[in-house]
């Protein structure tokens, strides 16, 4: 009678207790949520907000094949590339096809796709950027655990501890500012950073060697304690983690001395670092599990290196492009004549020809910065034309220049007094 009456008691209770944690799923009413008959999974109640579909970004169909999908991307990148693209809603849009065609071209993770959307493949609002709402994901599991206690055998024998896989440790950042030249053309670079490690000792355990491991006798090896308040309404279960063992379920004789049983132990590490041609400033390169190791064996993280490139007086890059200038004086501006200009990999000579303008723009092609990802294909380094025009000149020049002048070659008007300069 009193399990009928406590059961009767929880299921009242319910719709109370999931409006005030989950204010978001559950709108609040003055008056008891009727309860829906609903039909959960056997293991894990979810529910999964999507905020984007692969195949659209692609605009592909869902039953799309191999070649469809990698057709789709292409015309996706000619759209949407940065290089013939460069409104921030073009980034956007390449990013996202970047990103579905990661998905979607290998097998395995398009399988996974298909079957569980993006909770298949790991994609959540922290690693697409956006934050709260869309991409989180809610276990109602764990506040019917928490609750009503997850003991019974009712969802599929849950009432155990739950067994996770390995966590991952966590992602590391490091800031290297690199010179021009190196971020043109690439090169190594050699960073020291500190990040966790797993300890020798113990090997990532946090248990001396030698000692015993057994189970938990507070929790049973649940990980879990289970604490009942009896209220007006009947009995009202809940669970926290156990105080003996930590949630771990299991009890150590002695820890690890040298890691003081975290499994982990900070070391310093120099790391060679590979940097590509073409990258720019704001560009980010990622190494495999350079990062923080995960607790008890857990994998590492990822370190990530944020590029600042040091700017160079002589040069100004957009992309693959460089951009320069040169002085001519006006003299060779009006008769033309060879002068170096410095480029990216040394200096080339280019010839300026007779009537050159001022700010006129000269393209030495193929002598700008490499593409990135494709590092035989190169820009072009464009050169704008100064020409100097003297503040003071001598006798002898005034002398000339008002002989040119009366030639007609500096008059005020008429077809032959255009000026020095013009074509």
């Amino acid at each position: 009678m009193h399990t009928s009456t406590s059961c009767t008691i929880l299921l009242l209770f319910l719709p109370s207790v999931l409006s005030f944690f989950l204010p978001p799923l559950l709108s609040p009413t003055s008056s008891p949520l009727p309860l829906k008959p609903f039909s959960p999974p056997p293991s894990r109640f979810q529910t999964k907000l999507f905020s984007s579909d692969f195949y659209a970004d692609l605009g592909v169909g869902r039953n799309a094949d191999a070649a469809e999908i990698k057709s789709g991307f292409r015309k996706m990148a000619r759209k949407y590339h940065p290089d013939v693209n460069d409104t921030p809603e073009a980034k956007v849009k390449f990013q996202e096809a970047n990103r579905a065609y990661e998905i979607l071209s290998d097998p395995s993770t398009k399988s996974r796709y298909d079957q569980f959307g993006e909770a298949g493949v790991g994609t959540s609002a922290a690693s697409s950027g956006g934050a709260g709402g869309f991409g989180q994901e809610v276990d109602l599991g764990d506040i019917f655990d928490s609750f009503f206690g997850g003991g019974g055998g009712g969802r599929g024998g849950r009432g155990g501890q739950r067994q996770r896989g390995p966590v991952q440790g966590d992602d590391l950042r490091f800031d290297l500012e690199i010179s021009f030249s190196t971020a043109v053309f690439g090169g190594e670079e050699k960073v020291r950073i500190r990040h966790l490690e797993s300890c020798e000792t113990c090997t990532g355990t946090g248990v001396k060697p030698g000692s015993s491991v057994r189970t938990c006798s507070t929790c049973g090896g649940s990980g879990v304690q289970m604490a009942v308040t009896r209220t007006p309404l009947g009995n009202f279960q809940t669970q926290q983690t156990c105080s003996s063992c930590r949630g771990t379920g299991q009890t150590v004789d002695e820890y690890c001395g040298t890691c003081s049983g975290q499994g982990l132990t900070q070391k310093s590490k120099q790391v060679k670092i590979s940097i590509p041609p073409g990258v720019e400033d704001g560009n980010k390169l990622r190494v495999r599990s350079e990062g923080d190791a995960g607790p008890k064996g857990g994998p590492s993280g990822d370190l990530y290196i944020f590029l600042k490139v040091k700017p160079d007086p002589r040069f100004k890059r957009e992309g693959p492009e460089i951009y320069s200038e040169v002085a001519v004086s006006y003299v060779d501006a009006i008769l033309g004549a060879s002068v170096k200009v410095p480029v990216v990999d040394g200096e080339v000579e280019i010839k300026v020809p007779p009537g050159t303008q001022p700010d006129q723009v000269m393209r030495i092609k193929g002598k700008g910065a490499p593409r990135l990802g494709n590092a035989q294909q190169r820009g072009d380094h464009y050169v704008t034309v100064k020409v100097e025009i003297p503040k003071s000149i001598t006798d002898k020049e005034r002398a000339l220049i008002e002989q040119l002048k009366k030639e007609g070659g500096g008059g005020g008007g008429g077809e032959s007094g255009k000026g020095f300069f013009s074509k």
